[in-house]
């Protein structure tokens, strides 16, 4: 039996099969913002949607909004939700996603960035 032919086909059967993960993870990030996220924030991440205009929702895409968001500001704002100064919801906490889910909700929100 010959190691590297092995190796070499072990290493494949890897690499294709975590390029499939991360292919799920992403169709599944993409399902969660659509299911989720898009009413207000909108399916291309602008924000223009009727309710997001209304409350002042950040348009992703933006390259400057982008680098103000931290990933651990958008993990705890997906967790716990956003109110403004006066205590009113302005975002509802989606403690239903894993902490799995969240993490590639925020990868999918980072490819918004144009």
């Amino acid at each position: 039996m010959k190691i590297k032919p092995l190796l070499k086909t072990t290493t494949i059967a890897f690499l294709f099969g975590g390029a499939l993960c991360w292919s799920a993870a992403a169709g599944d990030a993409t399902q969660t913002w659509d299911k989720n996220c898009a009413a207000c924030h909108g399916k291309d991440g602008k924000g223009q949607t009727m309710m997001g205009r209304k409350l002042g929702v950040k348009d992703f895409t933006d390259a400057k909004v982008q680098a103000e968001l931290t990933d651990d500001a958008a993990i705890k704002a997906i967790k716990e939700g956003k109110k403004d100064k006066d205590g009113k919801t302005l975002m509802k906490p989606f403690n239903s996603l894993s902490d799995e889910e969240i993490k590639a909700l925020v990868s999918y929100v980072r490819s918004l960035k144009t």
